[in-house]
């Protein structure tokens, strides 16, 4: 299994050191770990500045010495982006060098954080139809290698689950796909919902199956772990479920190269 995101002590929001996630991933039969940490360019995000490249580098390495003969160890970062920002997220990826890079949007409109306060004076369209906006932009740049949790608002206002309907964004959503699959991106399958309050995938199978239905075969697995019991957690489901949309291969990575690895190679 390849969980390729994976937070640790160099993400302001988590206090798992490397070298547990590590032990974790050998236990639960995880054969390869991105370590994808924050990289937060928004002035109002609580990780503002936080992250350390060069601190980072080093115990990745320290890892790789110690665990390498048992599980393979990518450099990784989770960058946010939105369109304020994309100047600032172009001269960080320009600068450094990793194995596998995530974009993810976390912001809506205005610069506000998409957390549960958001919802108050916006309807589900003001939500999601900015977001998707934004994730749209982050595919077109052509700089990430998979987009992270795609419809990750459902996260924070669980209570409108019954009112979300993703296919009432299935043409923005199309549009996404398009676009990923013209750059030659990949989205990702994001198991952290399905122990969160959405109980799905993020995105769940609804929005999956359109996907192959555009024509894209290229997806990423990530627990986006903050603690170590949930590395690999929800992959097996998340293979099945892949498998019935007709997908049936995961991608990985090697210093930003892709390769399609079959899902019956990584079953445990």
């Amino acid at each position: 299994m390849f969980d390729y995101h994976v937070h640790s002590t160099f993400s302001g929001d988590c206090d798992t050191p490397i070298e547990a996630t590590c032990q974790a991933a050998i236990a639960t039969g995880v054969t390869e770990i991105a370590f994808t940490d924050h990289v937060d360019h928004e002035p109002a995000d609580p990780g503002f500045g936080f992250y350390d490249y060069a601190g980072y580098v080093e115990p990745v390495a320290g890892a790789r010495d110690q665990f390498g003969d048992r599980l393979t160890i990518l450099a990784g970062a989770e960058v946010d982006f939105n369109t304020r920002i994309r100047d600032e997220v172009e001269r960080f990826l320009d600068a450094h060098d990793f194995d596998f890079v995530i974009g993810s949007v976390h912001y809506g409109d205005a610069g506000e954080i998409i957390f549960p306060d958001y919802f108050e004076t916006r309807s589900l369209d003001d939500v999601f139809l900015p977001y998707y906006s934004e994730l749209h932009a982050a595919a077109d740049t052509g700089w990430f290698d998979t987009l992270g949790h795609i419809d990750l608002p459902k996260r924070y206002r669980p209570e409108l689950s019954d009112a979300y309907d993703p296919l009432r964004y299935r043409d923005a959503l199309n549009a996404i796909f398009r676009t990923l699959i013209a750059r030659g991106m990949s989205f990702e399958i994001n198991t952290s919902g399905m122990r969160q309050t959405p109980a799905t995938s993020m995105p769940g199978p609804q929005i999956v199956e359109l996907y192959p239905r555009a024509g894209g075969r290229l997806v990423t697995i990530g627990s986006d772990s903050h603690v170590a019991a949930t590395i690999g957690a929800g992959f097996v489901r998340t293979f099945t479920m892949l498998e019935l949309t007709g997908i049936n291969e995961v991608s990985r990575f090697r210093k930003r190269v892709r390769e399609q690895v079959p899902i019956s190679q990584l079953r445990p």
